[in-house]
């Protein structure tokens, strides 16, 4: 059980014939994950990893396959129209991984799935992983434990940190997300949040943060105000970024005298909300607040 996928969740590759995406898919199809058709326009009937077949549209894979769900690996400058493709084919769930989408055409996706079924995760992130059904995207299948933590988080590499920190802590995960590090996107913290505190399965959250904006802050006060029976843990990455210079992502930069991590670890232990002083201290510090909720036992080695 989880948020958003699940072992039914059908899901087709946009650009699937691509490099990049046929890496992914084999690993996804190794996850179990239900990959049920790819779209490349041109490359219509043919199929790839011996019977997943490809289409020239999306309209048409989810005509032949029922597909609910699709992961985009196509380059950038085609990326905005591969959303809204599968957008009007009014699927559920669209996963972006392409980075550098230019921020004029994500305003346009924004402003265009405003009131549409289709909800989007990305771009520029990890995915999706629902613990033992479902791996939508790009995480990494081998280092994560079943069980009741949820994770949200900006960047990639930190949310592959912490799922390992908290496994090997005994600590299990109930679904994943990348939400992405572009100023611009389709599911930020709220959007999640909301989804796990309804989730009976996820008994406590991580968040992983980063410069830039104000998404940390405005999460911190949702959760305050919503969300006071589910223990949250944070950590907030770019402590000494210098004002002015953008630090990985898009979105990671301090500008206007806001979005800096102190604002933001100041936002988060205002509410109770304690933030891991460094990397490394990701899973130690979730321990920490399950503990002080006193649901340990009910998270570990669950």
């Amino acid at each position: 059980m989880g948020i958003l996928i699940n072992k039914d969740t059908r899901v087709i590759v946009q650009g699937i014939t691509g490099k990049q995406a046929m890496f992914h898919t084999k690993n996804m199809l190794a996850y179990g994950t239900k990959i049920v058709g790819g779209v490349t326009p041109g490359k219509g009937g043919q199929f790839v990893e011996g019977d997943i077949p490809v289409f020239n549209t999306v309209a048409e894979a989810v005509e032949k396959t029922g597909a609910n769900a699709s992961v985009i690996f196509v380059p950038a400058k085609f990326a905005a129209d591969s959303i809204l493709e599968a957008v009007n084919q009014e699927l559920d769930l669209v996963v972006c991984i392409t980075e550098h989408i230019p921020v004029q055409d994500m305003v346009k996706v924004r402003r265009y799935m405003e009131g549409k079924k289709t909800r989007l995760i990305g771009p520029n992130c990890p995915g999706i992983m629902t613990a033992d059904e479902c791996n939508i995207g790009i995480i990494p299948r081998t280092i994560h434990k079943k069980g009741h933590v949820g994770i949200i988080s900006r960047s990639g590499t930190l949310t592959y940190e912490a799922m390992y920190q908290m496994s090997n802590a005994g600590i299990g995960q109930t679904t994943i997300i990348g939400i992405g590090g572009d100023p611009v996107k389709g599911t930020d913290f709220i959007d999640v949040l909301k989804l796990f505190k309804d989730d009976p399965e996820t008994k406590a959250v991580l968040m992983i943060g980063e410069i830039g904006g104000t998404a940390e802050e405005e999460a911190a006060a949702w959760i305050h105000e919503n969300m006071p029976n589910k223990p949250v843990a944070a950590f907030i990455s770019g402590r000494q970024a210098p004002p002015g210079k953008r630090m990985g992502h898009a979105g990671a930069i301090i500008s206007g005298g806001h979005g800096s991590a102190a604002d933001k670890i100041k936002a988060l232990n205002a509410v109770g909300i304690e933030v891991a002083d460094t990397v490394a201290h990701m899973g130690e510090t979730m321990v920490k607040t399950l503990k002080k909720a006193g649901i340990y036992d009910e998270c570990h080695n669950c």
